[in-house]
């Protein structure tokens, strides 16, 4: 589930296998990494809004949840 600055939770086909590639790959949490998290959700057929506004919320939320994949990875090390 990614969760939204409002509280909204939306599922996200594909999100953690996603996280867990970009990771694999060595990438680090910068706007280059959410755009292809961005790309690559699209691809596995989840819908994201063409609206600036609402990929923005996208990118925010993605990132956040990333940082934490990370975080998380890093304190299971």
């Amino acid at each position: 589930m990614l969760k939204f600055l409002d509280d909204t939770e939306v599922a996200v086909k594909g999100l953690d296998e996603t996280l867990a590639e970009l990771y694999t790959e060595g990438r680090l949490a910068n706007e280059e990494t959410v755009t292809e998290i961005v790309k690559r959700l699209e691809a596995q057929k989840n819908y994201i809004p063409p609206s600036d506004h609402v990929r923005g919320e996208y990118a925010y939320a993605l990132m956040k949840e990333y940082k934490k994949y990370l975080k998380s990875r890093a304190d299971n090390k």
